[in-house]
């Protein structure tokens, strides 16, 4: 694997692990997935709003962190894509008959790892313009927090 991507993907990942450390600290909202749009933008808004709190941000560094919620955000709906509300329907389409539909199955990983493949450059631009913004301090603490894992909470 040529090292810019695993870079890409490590950091996407690292993105996912702070947004998701983050919304293990936020009340559950819905136990449905994928969420709706409002639900989403709900989650998204107090995701930022507990980070911009817990990072100190100012105004510009919450704008990067709005962008790359943002950009995160539509990454989300390209891997989601046509799947909609019931994406376990299209895997058991996959299983429906005497054997494993691979044509459906490959069509499937190509339409993700081209939504991802896509996507990715902006999610990576955005978190990188968001980090670049942060003070060292701020940095290390979300250096800390990303540190600490899923069960990871933001402590001041």
């Amino acid at each position: 694997m040529k090292p810019w991507i695993r870079r890409t993907l490590i950091g996407v990942a690292g993105l996912g692990l702070v947004f998701g450390g983050l919304a293990a600290c936020s009340h559950r909202m819905g136990h449905g997935w994928p969420a709706s749009e409002a639900d989403a933008a709900q989650w998204r808004e107090r995701i930022v709003h507990k980070a911009s709190r817990e990072l100190d941000l100012d105004a510009a560094q919450q704008a990067k962190l709005n962008g790359l919620a943002e950009a995160m955000a539509a990454q989300r709906r390209a891997l989601v894509g046509e799947m909609g509300a019931n994406p376990r329907a299209e895997f058991q389409a996959l299983i429906a008959g005497p054997q494993f539909d691979r044509a459906k199955g490959q069509a499937l990983l190509d339409a993700k790892t081209g939504a991802l493949r896509d996507g990715a450059p902006q999610v990576m631009s955005a978190a990188a313009d968001f980090y670049d913004s942060l003070k060292p301090e701020q940095q290390q603490k979300l250096r800390d927090f990303m540190a600490k894992g899923r069960h990871g909470h933001w402590r001041t």
